[in-house]
């Protein structure tokens, strides 16, 4: 095992802590662009709109990672901002605004908004400020509906091909331009995540997460740092909803419904809050969960000519999985692995008390 001994602040917010990581980190960037190489020689372009949508989850998962891992407000209507960021994205598309123009446009329409709500939610803590978003994202479809004119209400629209210099790119057309789309989109929101993380925001967002009090004391503006906060996360979640719009290729006021907002806390869960890393672990379990039930369903069937289609399962399996990370493993994926990393590091001074869950809270903020 590599151990690294800082002895500098700069080591701190360095983007690798040494050599050997930007390496294996350079080697899984190098995967991800021959994804779509795999699949050209096999011809069976399925499995990568599977893989492009994970990505599509991990947009939205940074952005709600950010808000509720890093800043410690939970939020249950990101689905809203999604919407919001799909729906921005058509009009503008349908109006002649090109794709380069309107696609980061409705990222900052999205975060606006989403600074707009934030200022009279804010005055909210904990479950109240959980159930206020969660009827914000209740509330979507209706305000969807009464938008019929530029919604498509019930109906639903359709969502226009992307169109990068006169080059027009469809899931369904050319899956493998679509994939790499994402991906770039997919880097650029990561690296913008890492840069915000090292410099003063991030950290101010660090300490109004771990107490409130305390970051009142070292001059933090709790009211300024929850709403860029909210900016940024809002921001995210509305470019991820314009790309889920040109994945699924039709929208509806079902779209982005309230299990979305659900399924998005649930991810950040798993894949392990406060890390960047249980972003793309949480949107790899999400986006694996319904696929491994199709195909158990299709083995089943044909192995032992058994049908299941029991109403809900796919749900009753999200609920179960949530349930057993927050009692078994609350530091999610990541965590278990940090967990691991750190028992061959000290191994044989390893202790398991170690990662004992503690108070994240102060006396004086109990009263909240």
């Amino acid at each position: 095992m590599r151990f690294v001994f800082k002895t500098s602040y700069d080591a701190d917010i360095r983007w690798f802590k040494h050599g050997a990581q930007m390496f294996w980190y350079a080697i899984l960037l190098a995967i991800m662009l021959a994804v779509p190489l795999y699949f050209m020689a096999t011809g069976d372009p399925y499995l990568l709109g599977e893989f492009t949508s994970v990505l599509i989850f991990a947009i939205a998962g940074m952005g709600l990672m950010l808000l509720t891992g890093q800043t410690g407000l939970v939020s249950l209507g990101h689905a809203t901002f999604m919407a919001m960021g799909c729906y921005a994205n058509v009009l503008l598309l349908n109006a002649g605004v090109p794709w380069l123009i309107s696609f980061p446009l409705v990222g900052l329409l999205a975060g606006v908004f989403g600074t707009i709500i934030a200022f009279p939610v804010l005055r909210l803590h904990g479950v109240y400020l959980a159930l206020a978003t969660l009827a914000m994202s209740i509330l979507t479809g209706d305000f969807i509906i009464l938008g019929e004119a530029w919604t498509g209400g019930v109906s639903g629209i359709a969502v226009p091909d992307i169109s990068i210099f006169g080059y027009g790119v469809n899931k369904y057309a050319n899956p493998y331009a679509y994939y790499y789309v994402v991906l770039a989109v997919v880097l650029i929101v990561l690296a913008f995540y890492r840069n915000l993380l090292r410099s003063p925001t991030g950290r101010s967002f660090a300490a109004v997460r771990d107490s409130e009090i305390s970051a009142q004391a070292m001059g933090i503006n709790l009211t300024r740092t929850k709403a860029t906060s909210f900016f940024f996360s809002c921001a995210a979640a509305g470019l991820a909803g314009a790309l889920f719009g040109h994945n699924a290729t039709y929208v509806t006021h079902e779209t982005f419904d309230v299990v979305m907002s659900i399924t998005l806390l649930l991810m950040i869960v798993i894949g392990g809050l406060g890390f960047i890393h249980g972003a793309f672990l949480g949107a790899i379990v999400v986006g694996l969960i319904p696929v491994l039930i199709a195909n158990g369903r299709s083995f089943l069937a044909t192995t032992f000519d058994v049908n299941i289609n029991i109403p809900g399962l796919e749900s009753a399996m999200f609920a179960s999985i949530l349930i057993g990370f927050i009692l078994f493993e609350p530091m999610g994926l990541y965590g278990r692995w940090l967990k691991i990393r750190t028992y061959f590091e000290l191994f044989p001074f390893y202790r398991k008390d170690m990662f004992r869950r503690q108070k994240s809270y102060l006396k004086t903020e109990r009263v909240k």
